[in-house]
């Protein structure tokens, strides 16, 4: 994706920018809001990650989008047309997480809705339905879903989940990774439904509905 990076802070934004590019994004960066608003209505981004506090032009001119903790804020910077937030400090690992997520929306269109048989994520608003049912997620929950979701009908290996949600570094081991894919999976496959939540043996997980043909991997083996 083309990512537009606008931060003051020059370790920050190297980081940010060598980071998405490790990650096969195409990273353009500017050091304050008014060259990061010039470049947003020059060229055609797929997401564009915004700093509040900055020289000439501060992120709140530019898009009203939360650096802080203050719920207020991001309430007001979500109501501004942000899509996310993230405060920080934040772990990349997340960070990317998140543009995945929001490119995955962007392709289910502008409701960013997924839809899997009776299974409705917004990716946007981070809520999920079964049947029309709420389902109450954590928010790891919802990470694993999210993940899962943007690979519908693929294999999505347990270093892959490990690696997205948690980091190169996290401690998480993959029995842990095994039991909040549980946890998951009772809330998801509802009794009446059929399930969607499959585990493929010793490689990692798969969302969608089983068929008897082997689903294409996604990610590194287990």
């Amino acid at each position: 994706m083309r990512v537009l990076v606008v931060e003051d802070e020059p370790q920050m934004l190297e980081l940010l920018r060598d980071g998405l590019r490790e990650h096969g994004h195409s990273v353009i960066t500017a050091r304050d809001g008014l060259d990061g608003l010039d470049l947003a209505q020059e060229h055609v981004f797929d997401v564009i990650l915004l700093d509040l506090r900055m020289p000439k032009m501060d992120g709140w001119e530019v898009m009203r989008l939360t650096a802080c903790d203050s719920e207020g804020e991001v309430i007001d910077g979500l109501e501004a047309g942000a899509d996310d937030y993230l405060t920080k400090p934040f772990s990349f690992p997340e960070l990317l997480a998140r543009i995945q997520s929001l490119g995955r929306a962007q392709a289910a269109g502008p409701s960013g809705t997924v839809t899997v048989d009776t299974l409705v994520v917004n990716l946007l608003r981070h809520t999920s339905t079964r049947a029309s049912h709420v389902l109450d997620l954590t928010r790891t929950e919802f990470a694993l879903l999210d993940c899962l979701t943007r690979q519908a009908g693929r294999t999505v290996s347990r270093l892959t989940l490990l690696e997205t949600i948690w980091g190169n570094d996290s401690a998480v081991s993959r029995s842990a990774l095994d039991s909040f894919i549980s946890l998951l999976r009772k809330k998801v496959d509802l009794p009446s439904e059929r399930k969607l939540v499959h585990t493929v043996k010793g490689v990692g997980y798969m969302i969608g509905i089983k068929h008897n043909e082997t689903s294409e991997t996604s990610g590194e083996h287990a």
